[in-house]
């Protein structure tokens, strides 16, 4: 049964809060203070949620119906109202619940929720500081493809084409997520292709010549710095990880016993087994005794228990007098251990790819899977650390008889 305008101003405060239904999932909750507050109770993706609706006698029951009749149309279509909300607030100024930025905060909050924190962010930044300025407040059904291409134009003129192109795909999908909730008719950007230049692809610094890594390793070996530097650096070009998921490496996740490091993927949040060779093995053991009551494993230079800086491999790269732009940097290992480990030791590209883990799917269209080629994986972990071992003694060698020629 409906409530009443006068049932609603003679309901009194009572010892303990109740509630008054006004059908449809909406009830006023009359608090032991007197306060009265809308709300409303709905389901959404088989979980029962609540969303305030306003305070009487601000909020008027008729007021307090057409909210809840705005509510119940964004469920229609599939859209949380506990979210849209929380969209336009975010929003930091008044606009319509369908405006480009309430729509893509929308999608950044269900899209991203199992992204990495710092990619979370750089999306968020680049929307606010590139696209909202100038289509935030817009209703995303209005946006014409000219508009989207002015706003994108603005990006390109700053000369960062790569932020062009990126910030022109997350609103692609942006307005691909106002068509599904029914907030936008089409994807406009989709009249876009080919607006933009292309942007060139910028491969990060590695070697791949042997005698260019042999030198590397000895000048690492040489390196004079910190001992969670030194063992930082020995330890990367073995195990080639990204550079964040060595400076985080915790020691609950290594098992030097077994010969195995278990750690969640940052970039595609997956499971993921490292076998570590001999090699890396000494390396760890060797850094235990000054980290090892510790949570990481390389700490930081201020502060113990914190990981080490991300900027740490690439500073000690160049006080070995090396171009982190040019010609090594602490992503790099990776790109050196992919190239080599297939063009000189003719490892299959399918256990490379799964080490680096990558996310390839096989030929039935089965995911990465970190238990997938172990075995293969860690006869080619040792097979690569000996490799290095020998290349950085051999051309060594060879460089010696070299000089010994010339004298």
């Amino acid at each position: 049964m409906n409530l009443s305008d006068i049932q609603v101003r003679k309901s009194k405060a009572e010892s303990k809060a109740y509630k008054l239904s006004d059908g449809g999932g909406m009830y006023l909750e009359v608090m032991p203070n007197g306060s009265k507050y809308w709300r409303l109770k709905y389901r959404f993706d088989g979980k029962e949620k609540k969303l305030a609706l306003g305070v009487y006698p601000d909020v008027s029951l008729a007021l307090a119906r057409e909210r809840r009749q705005d509510a119940r149309s964004l469920l229609a279509k599939g859209v949380d109202p506990s979210e849209n909300k929380k969209a336009v607030k975010a929003a930091k100024f008044e606009k319509s619940e369908n405006s480009f930025e309430v729509v893509a905060r929308e999608w950044l909050s269900s899209h991203m929720a199992n992204k990495a924190a710092s990619h979370r962010e750089k999306v968020i930044r680049r929307f606010e500081n590139y696209i909202f300025p100038w289509l935030g407040s817009k209703p995303i059904a209005d946006i014409t493809a000219p508009q989207v291409l002015d706003t994108i134009k603005r990006i390109e003129r700053l000369g960062i084409l790569e932020t062009a192109h990126r910030a022109l795909q997350t609103c692609g999908q942006v307005f691909r997520y106002g068509v599904q909730t029914g907030r936008a008719l089409r994807d406009v950007t989709v009249d876009l292709k080919g607006a933009l230049p292309p942007s060139r692809t910028e491969h990060m610094a590695s070697f791949t010549e042997p005698n260019d890594v042999a030198e590397l390793l000895r000048a690492i070996e040489g390196f004079k710095g910190t001992i969670t530097v030194q063992c930082a650096l020995r330890l990367a070009p073995l195990v080639f990880v990204r550079p964040s998921e060595l400076r985080m490496a915790k020691w609950a996740d290594i098992d030097l016993e077994t010969g195995e490091w278990r750690y969640l993927v940052s970039k595609t949040k997956t499971d993921h087994l490292v076998p570590l060779p001999r090699q890396a093995i000494e390396i760890l053991k060797e850094i235990h005794g000054f980290s090892g009551h510790r949570e990481y494993v390389f700490t930081g230079g201020h502060s113990p228990l914190r990981p080490m800086s991300e900027s740490a491999i690439n500073a000690a790269l160049k006080r070995m007098g090396y171009d982190t732009k040019t010609q090594i940097t602490g992503h790099g290992f990776r790109a050196m251990a992919r190239t080599i480990l297939h063009e000189r030791l003719n490892i299959d590209p399918h256990i490379i790819e799964h080490q680096l883990a990558h996310k390839v799917p096989d030929t039935l269209g089965a995911a990465y899977n970190r238990t997938k080629f172990i075995e293969q994986r860690k006869s080619m972990m040792q097979v690569w650390a000996n490799y290095l071992d020998n290349l950085k003694v051999s051309t060594q060698s060879f460089s010696s008889k070299q000089v010994l020629l010339k004298i």
